[in-house]
């Protein structure tokens, strides 16, 4: 081991620390590793390092102690395999090498290479430029090896230098595979023939000289886990007020305890505030983590926290949660499973033809009567057994509820990761299953023409989500007191908001999502001391991002805690859309008989209120229901004290009944909802389980949603309504010209009526009808080539009073003749085509029309041939 390979040439990883900077190097990286910090900098490759003059005084220093304490066996499992190292080239041997100059306190110079040769790790150790004094003539090396401050490798290592010249010395030491990855730490010593004591030699900056073996720099981009082509492992994370971090490996999943922990040198392993650090591909761990050290207020270095740009992750450790600790997940050392996306296409629908249904992944097929195996229930590939469904409905466009890793106490809405989707959607319940999963879903759904968005919560994490305890200082809110106690994330911070881009990015480009709904969207407004911003640096790089540029983006300001949503003015420089809460209370209003006529008016065409800011009735994203507070069969069957803020009503009974009477009232106003919400410019969303009665006993509470009974679709009332559905979106598609615009309607495109053709009661509150009527432009309807297909007006009215109104029907386009294609208050199946065309009688010269109670009505002027 006395020998010393003659290599003059830098290896492909070199390291400079405390040599003069070379400029005119190329730079490249590597790793070193000290207990007492050494002062990194880089120094290139490509030209023989020449010895520098020989340092005549050599001084003395104090005793050095290795402190190595007894190293508990880590259980680190190692595939040892045979490698026939060839020596074709100088080239290839000095691709496996990685190379660390030091400075010596006195001048001298100390070069270490380090390679693997077969299963064995090589150090060489070159020493130049140092001129041992008269007494002194014998240089020995004294040292030994560790991983972590608590993993010391009882070895120590004394071994003298052979000098190759007159101003060079050399040795050269091998290590097992078992004992790495590990650092060398060591001093020199120069000693007499005759004692064995000398004068001890460090670097310059009075330290031991540190070289890691097995474990390289690494890199600071990209962050999370990553692979090279030669199979080597990069971790970087950011933390900038961590005073050091340690990488914890483990061999076993089940394990609580890293099988192997190092520590990562702020001086090395740092850049800027990334951390990071290579290890090689062959060894056999599984998955990893961080510990973070620094102040204790905010820092807890007994936690093992899950990387926050963790691809793939595993489940929570067994018996975290019994143990009383927050649940643990980690990150998995595998890389992301590919799919073949070849022949995948987004349908790229256009934001005013787009046809919603929310729906929650895990209760739209988890119900027994989905008849679905027990491994495809509840997850996305359950999804994909029910996309006739939507195709029935005439869906296009389904909007997931939160997705990513989330609380299981809490819920979906708050995340505990952001870049993976949670296990539970897998068949198997494990990451890769559910990204596997995930990806032919959305495959699947855009080969049947609908477009995938996603639920995102970006404004806070659940207690010990993936961000906490990394550098709470730069992710959280730490000011503002309300905002501390919601565990708020710092949106509007740069590396927060990069985290958040980085995120959007992912799902966009390798799950092929179509559009994001960001909930509680009005702290996305927040700036990084609390306050309220004009102009959110988050919400600008979002609108501006070239990668998201052909994405749907919805701000959605439900919050989360208060269960209630926040109306604000959100800026949206004409690429946000928003889901619009004033149309679900107007509406709600009206139809229970207390709304306004103008409000009512003002959701039917778009809500310009909201959108006419240089956008339009394309960005209103409308709703009746959802899946927080009451489900559509609720908002007509429950209206008690508790929930006076759903604005419901009862229709005369609270709860179930076998009140006939009430039970048509309710079937009127189920269905007023429906028409209201497919007949208004915007965007409908529908809900899942609103085509079937899907109902929460009343609970308004997000949690009480039950899985969906798939037998209630074969119900009189599933049937019915399901195909109300599916003909009011039939209806939109045909009448494209008048309902679904991305402009707002022409003042002289639409005409406002009292009952008898007055003009409406606008400022009369005890006034519960109106009726419009919309022109079809002309120029559009003459594009067709037969008469017959020309399209004609609309004729929409909306009795929500208890008694009913005859109305006189204005005179119809001349050749036409008015044609009932809707009235509520029939019985099933009159009150609308079941079979997409119009069943009505002709009704040539009729001028009167008798509109029952809390009911609404829809003709259409067509020629006499259609």
């Amino acid at each position: 081991m006395a020998t010393l390979s003659p290599f003059h040439t830098i290896g492909s990883h070199c390291l400079n620390l405390g040599a003069n900077e070379l400029s005119k190097w190329a730079i490249t990286s590597c790793v070193c590793k000290s207990k007492v910090g050494q002062s990194l900098q880089r120094i290139d490759v490509g030209r023989k390092l020449l010895p520098g003059e020989v340092v005549h005084n050599v001084a003395q220093s104090p005793r050095w102690s290795l402190d190595l304490r007894c190293f508990a066996a880590a259980r680190v499992s190692v595939e040892q395999t045979e490698e026939s190292v060839t020596k074709t080239s100088q080239v290839d041997e000095l691709q496996k090498q990685s190379t660390y100059l030091f400075r010596t306190e006195t001048g001298g110079q100390v070069k270490v290479f380090v390679c693997k040769r077969s299963v064995k790790y090589v150090v060489d150790i070159e020493v130049s430029s140092l001129q041992l004094s008269s007494d002194d003539s014998q240089l020995k090396l004294s040292g030994g090896l560790y991983r972590s401050n608590h993993d010391i490798i009882n070895q120590i290592i004394e071994t003298p230098f052979i000098a190759r010249s007159s101003s060079e010395l050399a040795l050269e030491l091998e290590f097992e595979a078992k004992e790495v990855p590990c650092y060398l730490s060591f001093l020199l010593k120069a000693s007499s023939g005759a004692s064995s004591s000398g004068s001890e030699i460090r670097s310059h900056r009075k330290s031991s000289f540190c070289v890691p073996i097995g474990l390289d720099q690494g890199y600071p981009a990209p962050l999370g886990l990553s692979f090279s082509t030669d199979g080597s492992m990069n971790f970087a994370v950011y933390s900038r007020n961590a005073e050091s971090l340690v990488l914890c490996l483990y061999d076993d999943n089940a394990s609580e305890k890293p099988a192997l922990e190092l520590d990562l040198d702020p001086y090395v392993n740092r850049t800027g505030n990334i951390w990071h650090a290579s290890i090689e591909g062959a060894w056999t761990f599984v998955s990893y983590g961080y510990r973070c050290k620094g102040n204790r207020d905010t820092f807890h270095a007994e936690h093992v926290l899950l990387d926050p740009y963790a691809k793939i992750i595993g489940s929570s450790i067994p018996n975290h949660h019994e143990s009383g600790l927050l649940p643990k997940h980690l990150g998995r050392l595998c890389k992301e499973p590919a799919i073949d996306w070849s022949g995948d296409l987004s349908p790229n629908i256009p934001l005013e033809q787009l046809l919603v249904y929310r729906l929650n992944v895990m209760q739209f097929t988890k119900d027994k009567s989905s008849k679905l195996p027990a491994d495809v229930a509840g997850t996305f590939s359950g999804v994909t057994e029910k996309v006739q469904h939507l195709k029935d409905l005439g869906i296009n466009a389904v909007l997931l509820e939160p997705i990513l890793t989330f609380s299981e106490q809490k819920g979906p809405y708050f995340p505990c990761h952001f870049f993976s989707p949670a296990n539970l959607y897998g068949p198997s319940n494990g990451s890769v299953s559910a990204i596997n999963s995930m990806k032919g879903m959305v495959k699947n759904l855009h080969a049947n023409g609908i477009e995938v968005f996603l639920e995102v919560v970006f404004t806070h994490t659940a207690e010990g989500g993936a961000l906490q305890g990394l550098d709470d200082l730069s992710y959280y809110h730490n000011s503002v007191e309300d905002l501390e106690a919601r565990n708020a994330l710092n949106c509007n911070y740069p590396v927060v908001q990069q985290f958040i881009l980085d995120s959007l990015r992912l799902w966009l480009t390798e799950f092929h999502i179509d559009g994001f709904c960001f909930i509680n969207a009005s702290c996305l407004l927040r700036g990084v001391r609390g306050e309220r911003l004009s102009r959110p640096p988050l919400v600008e790089a979002i609108a501006f991002e070239p990668v998201l540029s052909m994405t749907k983006i919805i701000a959605d300001c439900w919050d989360p805690y208060d269960k209630m949503p926040k109306e604000i003015r959100f800026p949206h420089w004409k690429k946000w859309a928003e889901m619009n809460t004033k149309f679900c209370s107007d509406i709600r209003n009206f139809l229970r008989g207390q709304g306004a006529l103008s409000s009512l008016a003002t959701r039917l065409c778009g809500s310009g209120d909201i959108f006419s800011d240089g956008r339009g009735p394309a960005f209103s994203f409308n709703f009746i229901a959802r899946n927080f507070g009451l489900p559509l069969v609720d908002l007509v069957s429950y209206s008690n004290a508790e929930l006076a803020s759903e604005v419901s009503w009862n229709c005369g009974e609270e709860g179930p009944t076998t009140n006939t009477a009430v039970l048509e009232r309710r079937l009127k106003q189920i269905r007023n909802f429906l028409f209201v919400l497919y007949i208004s410019l915007g965007i409908p969303v529908l809900n899942m389980g609103d085509e079937c009665g899907h109902s929460s006993s009343g609970s308004p509470s997000c949690g009480s949603r039950k899985h969906l009974d798939w037998n209630t679709m074969t119900t009189g009332f599933g049937i019915q309504t399901t195909k109300f559905i599916s003909f009011l979106i039939s209806l939109r598609k045909s009448r494209s010209d008048l309902l679904q615009k991305r402009n707002f309607l022409k003042e002289e495109n639409i005409e406002w009526h009292g009952s008898n053709r007055s003009p409406p009661g606008w400022e009369d509150p005890s006034c519960k009808f109106l009726a419009m009527r919309l022109k079809a432009d002309k120029a559009e309807g003459q594009l067709s080539s037969e008469a017959s297909q020309l399209k004609g007006d609309l004729f929409i009215a909306f009795n929500a009073a208890d008694r009913a109104e005859t109305i006189i029907l204005p005179p119809p386009p001349e050749g036409m003749a008015w044609r009932q294609l809707v009235d509520t208050a029939l019985p099933y199946p009159g009150f609308f085509s079941t079979d997409g065309k119009p069943i009505c009688e002709q009704m040539m010269g009729l001028v009167a029309y008798k509109m029952k109670s809390r009911s609404c009505i829809l003709f259409e002027a067509c020629t006499d041939g259609s």
